[in-house]
């Protein structure tokens, strides 16, 4: 009886999506992703007590990011050890270095606990998709949009937490705050201690090269492409509002409904994607959310309420999708997957970003918009060149 336990596991990985591994795991990237999400909102404190330069202030979230690069190794190797512990311990890891930004009064010690946090954020999140798509069964996109949704609420809640902690207990005291990544993994520790490990060794790189190529090379033209209508929505929303002559509250507010609808739509995307298509629902999300964009740009009042919901509904809807592919293409090498797309994230972005703070400052803001926007159209003919959908449901 007992040495049949971990075969018949197996097997329901493969055709049953196990919820009591799945739910958890989405919990812990919610958890995860609060605490690096604090770390912006902690900025004016931090210069205050450090008397920082903006520059040097803003320096430190980049630093947090930099160990990003090594992301496709740290997925390289997961496939090939147990991944999970990297899962189960990096949220009591993440939890602590951040926590001890509390006792830092030096900028070099604070950059160096970041730059490790980054470490540990890279680990958990390059191994973490893979385990949820191996507990997913045939229900990978709607494993991938629990998983996703869970860490675009995070982006939410993060600034909150932060908020209320300081305000609490001042920065000295946001040490407290370690215990809900403690916490959390020892949740994971008794969730996934007993799970299989990859029940077997996953093809080299040569081995799986032509797969890559032909699944990477048009995820990473859609990312660059959307990423200028992403980054213009996400980064510079606030701005843009202000512009049009908004209150500082109602500026805010617009990017928490844009954000807060992203979080419906990254749980609902990768969901219909089982049933429609991983390729369909990415191109009417980028045709939606560019005909939403342009509804945007030339509207004011209350119709901003309805039409930022759309948007953000839409348009941040893409990354369960994508993940979702490429846990379907690559089932023996989705750690390393995963990270080759964090990858690609990781370098689209700031690209992304300065380009449009470049043509605000050159065009304006809604000139810097709709170039963005239209810049997202090109997507499109990249979506026909991926492969077809590996599951069953109809392919364009």
């Amino acid at each position: 009886m007992t040495s049949q336990s971990i075969p018949i596991q197996e097997n329901q990985t493969q055709s049953k999506f196990q919820i009591s591994i799945v739910l958890p795991l989405a919990f812990s990237h919610f958890i995860q992703d609060i605490y690096t999400a604090t770390v912006a909102p902690l900025l004016p404190v931090i210069i205050d007590r450090l008397s920082l330069s903006l520059t040097a202030a803003g320096s430190l979230p980049a630093i947090l990011q930099l160990p990003s690069i090594i992301n496709p190794f740290i997925g390289y190797m997961a496939d090939k050890i147990n991944l999970r512990y990297f899962t189960i311990f990096a949220p009591a890891v993440t939890a602590t270095l951040i926590s001890c930004l509390s006792f830092t009064n030096s900028y070099w010690i604070m950059a160096l606990l970041l730059f490790v946090t980054g470490f540990s954020v890279a680990c958990y999140h390059s191994p973490t998709p893979a385990l949820v798509a191996n507990s997913a069964g045939k229900k990978v996109g709607l494993g991938m949009s629990l998983y996703m949704a869970a860490g675009e609420l995070s982006r939410t809640v993060g600034p909150l937490i932060a908020v209320w902690a300081i305000s609490l207990w001042s920065l000295e005291g946001f040490y407290r705050i370690v215990v809900i990544g403690w916490a959390t993994t020892i949740i994971l520790f008794l969730r996934l201690r007993n799970i299989p490990n990859a029940s077997k060794t996953p093809p080299s790189i040569k081995v799986i090269l032509p797969t890559l190529r032909n699944l990477f090379i048009p995820l990473a033209i859609i990312n660059i492409f959307r990423r200028f209508m992403l980054e213009s929505i996400t980064t510079y929303l606030p701005i843009y509002m202000d512009s049009q002559g908004a209150s500082l509250a109602v500026s805010g507010g617009a990017l928490s409904i844009l954000e807060l609808a992203g979080v419906l739509g990254a749980f609902t995307s990768g969901t219909i994607s089982d049933r429609f298509g991983r390729k369909l629902i990415l191109l009417l999300s980028i045709i939606i959310s560019a005909v939403i964009m342009f509804a945007f740009l030339n509207t004011s009042g209350w119709l901003y309420i309805p039409i930022l919901i759309i948007l953000g509904f839409t348009a941040i809807s893409t990354g369960p999708v994508m993940l979702a592919m490429v846990q379907d293409h690559l089932p023996e090498n989705r750690s390393l997957g995963n990270s080759l797309l964090m990858f690609i994230t990781f370098l689209t972005r700031p690209i992304a970003m300065l380009s449009i703070g470049i043509l605000s400052d050159n065009f304006g803001l809604k000139s810097s918009f709709t170039i963005g926007t239209i810049i997202s159209l090109f997507a499109i003919p990249a979506i026909f060149f991926l492969p077809n959908d590996k599951v069953q449901h109809p392919n364009i």
